[in-house]
Parts: C-alpha cells; structure tokens; sequence
C-alpha cells in the first residue's frame, strides 16, 4: 500500500505532494505499537503533557511523567486517558506510604522511600503510581458516570468509578475528579483531587481489615481458605511467576500482522460478604450464631446438592471449620467465585453514555443481561442476573417462574412470576491485588431452589465467563482501541494465547492456534468470541458444571465461507481415548438457507417462523437467540431481523442429549476433519446446556431470547 501511495505522489502537484505525504506519515506512525518520544505530536494543540505542564498546581505530576519517562508517551500519537492528581494530593500520597505502619510491621519500613517527599519515591514505587494513572483510550465523563463503569490501567490494574451525592465521579471511592473532560491533541486529561489508592494487599488482609464485616471475617480465618485466597499470578514449577512466549506464533488471519499476547496470567477472585448488619438483621450476632445458622442451612444438602449425594461426602456440623464440607466452610465456598470482577462487570449490558458501546447492537436486546459462574462450593453455579438493565440491580440467584419459556412469539411473555427477588449487590467494588469484595444485602446460600429453580431453565454458557482467565486478565472487557496499543502489529481485533495458558483447555497439538475477538460488531453474544485456527487444530474445553439431569447440549456458531469443518466429542476427562463423537461433522461453511439446515426469513411468514422452526429441528439445527437480532420493538422489518440488515444470520447446533452428572467433569473437545487450510476456523462463542422438559415443555415455547 505503501509503494502505490508513493508512486501516486509523482503525478500530483508541489501542495498535492506536500498533503498526500503528510497523510502518509500518519498511516504509518498509526502502526506502530506504542508511540515514542521521538514521534511527531498529532497536532499544533496542547498534547497531555504540554497540557499538564501549564498548570502549577501538577508539578509533582509532571516530575513523576519526566522520572519514569512517560512525559514522552503522553507526548506522542495515540488516545490516551490521563487521571493527574494535584500537588495537595501526591503530598498526602507520600506520606501515607512513609507513615504505613503495615509495611512497617513487615520490615518494609516507610515502603522503601528515602524521605517523606515526592522526591523519595522510590522508582518502582513512582513508576506503579503514574501507570495506574494513564490509560490506553479515552475515556469521558459521561463514560464513567451513571452506574459506573470499570477502567484498564497501563499498569495492568483496574480503577472503578462511582458518582457521589454530589454529581461528582469518584474514582476507587477515594480520588475525585475536580476538573473533567479536558480534551488535548492525543485523548483527555481528568484533573483529581487525590492519588488513586492502589492496594497491594491480598484478599484475605483486605477482608481482615473491613471492620463492618467482623463476623465473615472471622468465619473465613477459621475456614483455613486465606491461603487459597493468597495466591494473584500462576507461577511454575520452582514457584516463579510463569511467563508466555508465542512470539512467531502470535499472528492473524493473514499470516503478517502480528497480535498482542499476554506473557503472564494473572489469578483473581470475587468475594461476596454479608456485613455484621446484615447478619445481625438475621438474628446473627457473632461467630457461633452463624456456624449454627450454616449448620442448619446445609446439613441436609444432600437432597439438593446431587455432588454430595454423588460422591458419598458426609457433611459435618462438628468444629473443624477446614473440612471442605463441614457447614460453615460450605457456607463460605459459596461466597466465593474464581474470576475478581468489579460490579459493572459481571453481566455484559449496553452502557448508557459509553462511547464505545453506544452503537453497539449484540447486547442483551429487549432482555435483561444474566450470567453464570462456578463458585468455590465443589462444582456449583451462581446466577447473576441485572433485571430492567439498571446496575443498581443486579442480583444473586434471582428466580422466576418459566424464566427462559414464553407464552408469546417475539416476546419474553408474561407466565413469569417472580418466586425470589434475588439478594442485592451493593455498589461498591471494595478491591484487592487478587480480586474483589462485594457487600450484599442478604444472606446467601446453595439452597434447594438454586439447582431446582434458578439454574432450571435454558443455561447460556459464554465462553469468555466459564474460562476466568478472560475476566481475571482484563481480556474480556478490552477494547479494540487498547488492544491495538497493546498489540506489536498494531492489531485492534483480536488477542493470541499460548496453548497452556487457559486451565481449562487443552491442545492436542502444537498446530491449534487459540485466538480472542475482543468486543466489536460481531454476530455472536455479549460482542465477542473465543476462536482460533491450524493445520488440523484439535482441543477440548471443559465445560461448566450443571445440576444432575438429562440436558440438551446446543453450540452457537455463524455459518462463514472461511469457517471449519469439524467434530465434536464429548468426555469425562481430557484424555481423547474415552471421548464418545456427538452426531456427525459439522460443516461451519454451509450457508444457513441451506436444504440441510432450512433457515427462513421467519419475519416474512404468517405463522413468523413457527413451521420452520419444527422444520430446522428435525435437522438439528436452531435459529441464533433474538437478542441481538433486532425484535418487533426496532420495527418488523427485514434490517432489523437480519442483524445488521447483511442477510448473514446465526445459528445454534444441537449435538446431543444426554445424563450431565455434577459430581462429573465434562470435556467438549473440536477436531478438524479438514486438514489442507490452516486458517480455517473454529469458534466457542457459547454453549447452551437446557433441562429436556425446558426443551420439551408441553405449555409454553422457549423465548427468542
């Protein structure tokens, strides 16, 4: 592309030349990964560090920018958000970090620093502070209001953001913005009064040291789980930090522009903790009143909890508090979940105001965003569920009648009664180095309406939430903007992975190439997709853990010219030798109005698709969910049904039906029959896993959603 625009410049005029090569120089500066200080600035404007530098009250910023060598960086092309605290507040910064009596108390005295000035900081101990207020991308005001929103830092680290009883957006509940939306030639700078608190405390300190939530505190310690909760990185075999290499291997479709990969995968999790007042509003008032009320909530679990049953477990009511399945130490495993996600995070919904999904059209359309996570309590779920799309909302295990089952087309119907409201998670992201801490309003257990009512209905399994590595990395929610900074080749699309990275996939081969879309305008659910390519790629994922019962096992996919030819298999472990194939290969290249497959333009049928449903069926075969399709709501008409008005449509593929024990693991292994192309690909967007009489009910029809 480059030549042709420069064999083009010789038949233009002097200006002609003169505008064409500057355009130039812009195209190529844009590839790069990440800018230098030797880069030309975007423009004549103020770029974030000449901004910076015009305001006296941001010295100590700018000499923080200048010692660690980012006043070069927020020179340079790119987008970037600049979070700069004022002098007042670094000061105190300072001299909480010179003052700290923990670090103190761990021979660290004064946290390294060799004064109590800005001057002292060490450089590890300046470097951390200024990354944590940079980011990749702009981000706006009306981005961070409203709900909130969860941002990537360049240090690898999130910050949540809240809005005060004031109008005033708070960033970790501590540093407030006082002068906002300060645009400059390469992003926006916010002006705070505070330095963003950064925590390098792990979960179970963090806990300790929460004063309202004494009695869980104390209920925890004596669980024995603090040194599961203790660990933030995966580390080797010598217990080093384990680092990834696929350089060579880390490139896209086209075999020359190279993507992003992590090179350390970080480990978190998600607490929810009931306060003292929540406790004491259920008539617990110390630590012996809740062992007994954890006593009388799982001792009998056995009826409802199909592993305990399974697997033979006796559950103990006695005092040793370690015991797995002793009532208290069962009672807070579920409180427990294997991703660290902030509030906004946990269910994935259109953000009213965010730049960046405003035009997003594959959110939870029409419905309410619902997700599923597996909990620390041996292979159980837990339902978080953000009814009427507000955040204030979101809930645990809310349950109503007939949940994914309708009594009209088109609609999410009205047979639903709602039998539990859910519990209630507060808005408030208490954070840790591994992880976060969520207060909820009500007491929470695995009782008898989880796996008999909550969890018994249509389970959408998104690939990028039962594989927590996603969450716990800051994949999942990365955009297209800070993938591209993040990526050598300047790649915005997609994230690559060594083979081992992921605990819960395995790779046959050294051919399988595991790749991720981060979230664009893709036809696949929540925006994004797990996928990947290979001369024969042939891997497993194991699946998350359901309820016993017989289930139907669906898989979404989009029928694509350059998709795979593939079969499945389905196993209670990873070894291939006791995998059972489920129906014949699945040709990913045929088109969706295929004979084979039926699909129909179901809007322009009297019956809207009733027929032709059946008819797909018999083959196997589903329409893609209605949610982000378009529904009578955006107008009857064939742009909205289609998904984005391309005539390219979705589909689900259903492989079997078969008992799923939850004592058992469940491996869903690909293997492609086609082994001449290397960039055929294959594609986990999401698996369904429906209860038979869901699937078979005599008085109402799954919804479209």
């Amino acid at each position: 592309m480059y030549d042709k625009m420069r064999k083009d410049l010789s038949v233009m005029t002097v200006s002609a030349r003169l505008m064409a090569f500057m355009m130039l120089c812009v195209i190529i500066a844009a590839c790069n990964k990440e800018p230098d200080g030797d880069n030309l600035y975007t423009s004549t404007a103020d770029t974030s560090i000449s901004y910076l530098k015009k305001d006296s009250d941001l010295t100590y910023f700018v000499y923080l920018l200048e010692k660690t060598g980012y006043d070069k960086v927020l020179g340079t092309y790119g987008q970037y958000t600049c979070f700069a605290p004022s002098n007042e507040g670094i000061v105190a910064y300072c001299d909480s970090l010179w003052n700290d009596q923990v670090a103190e108390t761990a021979g660290k005295a004064h946290n390294g620093m060799t004064e109590n000035s800005v001057y002292g900081l060490t450089d590890s101990l300046a470097k951390d502070m200024v990354q944590y207020h940079l980011t990749n991308g702009s981000h706006t005001i009306l981005e961070m209001g409203g709900g909130g929103a969860t941002i990537n830092t360049m240090l690898g680290r999130t910050i949540s953001t809240s809005v005060d009883t004031l109008g005033q957006t708070v960033l970790n509940s501590v540093a407030t913005i006082i002068s906002e939306d300060n645009e400059v030639s390469n992003g926006v700078v916010h002006l705070i009064d505070e330095v963003i608190p950064k925590t390098s405390r792990l979960l179970p300190d963090v806990l300790k040291a929460l004063t309202d939530y004494s009695i869980f505190a104390e209920a925890f310690a004596k669980t024995g789980l603090a040194d599961s909760l203790s660990v933030y990185q995966k580390v080797d075999e010598a217990g080093q930090k384990k680092e990834y290499d696929i350089e060579g291997k880390n490139y896209d479709t086209d075999n020359s522009t190279t993507l992003y990969f992590p090179t350390e995968c970080k480990i978190a999790f998600t607490i929810f903790a009931e306060s003292d007042a929540v406790m004491k509003a259920n008539g617990i008032n110390n630590f012996n009143d809740l062992v007994n009320y954890a006593n009388n909530a799982y001792q009998n679990c056995a009826s409802w909890y199909d592993y305990v049953k399974e697997k033979g477990i006796t559950v103990s009511t006695g005092t040793d508090y370690e015991n797995p399945f002793n009532c208290l130490n069962m009672f807070i495993r579920y409180h427990i979940l294997y991703a660290g996600m902030a509030k906004d995070q946990m269910v994935f919904e259109k953000k009213e105001g965010s730049t960046r999904d405003k035009d997003k059209w594959n959110y939870a359309n029409g419905g309410e965003p619902q997700d599923y996570y597996e909990t620390m309590l041996p292979h159980t779920l837990m339902k978080i569920w953000e009814p009427k799309q507000k955040i204030e909302n979101i809930c645990i295990n809310r349950y109503q009648t007939y949940n994914t089952l309708t009594d009209e087309l088109a609609s999410m119907g009205n047979n639903h009664t709602v039998v539990n409201p859910g519990i209630k998670i507060v808005r408030e992201d208490i954070q840790a180095l591994n992880g976060y801490i969520h207060p909820i309003e009500d007491m929470l257990v695995y009782d008898e309406n989880v796996p008999n009512g909550v969890l018994h209905e249509r389970m959408r399994f998104e690939a990028t939430t039962f594989l927590p590595e996603f969450i716990n990395n800051g994949v999942r929610y990365l955009s297209m903007d800070e993938c591209k900074l993040l990526s050598p080749g300047g790649a915005g699309t997609r994230v690559a992975f060594q083979n081992d990275w992921f605990d819960n996939v395995v790779c046959y081969n050294t051919e399988t190439l595991l790749r991720y879309n981060v979230k664009g305008d893709y036809r696949s659910y929540q925006a994004d997709a797990f996928q990947g390519w290979g001369m024969g790629y042939d891997l497993a994922v194991k699946l998350p853990p359901v309820p016993t019962g017989e289930y139907e096992l669906r898989l979404f996919y989009s029928p694509m010219g350059h998709g795979g030819m593939m079969q499945f298999y389905l196993g209670e472990s990873k070894e291939v030798q006791g995998m059972v194939a489920l129906d014949i290969p699945l040709d990913v290249r045929v088109d969706a109005e295929d004979p084979r497959i039926g699909w129909t333009a179901f809007y322009e049928e009297d019956d809207q698709g009733v027929a032709s449903d059946e008819a797909m069926r018999t083959r196997g075969y589903m329409r893609g969910p209605y949610c982000y399709c378009g529904h009578p709501g955006n107008g009857w008409n064939t742009t909205s049904m289609n998904c984005r008005g391309d005539a390219v449509v979705v589909l689900r593929k259903i492989l079997t039906r078969q008992t799923f024990q939850q004592s058992k693991e469940y491996w869903f292994r690909y293997k492609s029959v086609l082994n001449y192309d290397p960039e055929l690909k294959w594609q986990l967007d999401y698996v369904e896993l429906v209860p038979v009489d869901v699937v078979d009910n005599d008085f109402y029809a799954e919804d479209w959603y």
